[in-house]
């Protein structure tokens, strides 16, 4: 196999993993938008809650967002996929915000337990949806 024939792939690798970056730094600007508390604030002053939910969102995201990029036919097919993924990420921030009282304050206050269950359910949710993901 020669390198040409090695590479030719590499229009197809750029374009997904272009949009794959594309649809991460969407659902980081909307996950940001609807918290009600501003994580990157928090996270610079050393509030390792605010890191723990917000890197447990990110790699929840990221998870079905993979599985979109093995298993999609088409640049659309990514982009509707990583909206589903987007979707799922948010509504589960705010049923954590359902079952822990007052989880935006806990958040701020850095309160390290409010931020793991919200990881842990954002990263399992994240496995759940790339597992279901079919072709």
């Amino acid at each position: 196999m020669t390198l040409s024939e090695s590479l030719a792939g590499l229009p197809a690798f750029f374009l997904y993993f272009g949009l794959a970056l594309a649809l991460l730094a969407v659902f980081l600007a909307l996950y940001l938008a609807v918290t009600p508390y501003n994580e990157l604030r928090l996270i610079r002053q050393g509030n390792a809650a605010a890191a723990i939910s917000l890197a447990g969102a990110i790699i929840g995201f990221v998870l079905p967002l993979a599985r979109a990029v093995t298993q999609s036919v088409s640049a659309l097919d990514l982009v509707a996929w990583g909206g589903v993924a987007l979707i799922v990420q948010i509504v589960v921030f705010f049923l954590v915000g359902k079952l822990v009282p007052r989880f935006p304050e806990a958040i701020k206050n850095g309160q390290i337990a409010a931020a793991t269950l919200l990881a842990a359910l954002a990263v399992a949710v994240g496995l759940l949806n790339a597992a279901a993901m079919t072709t």
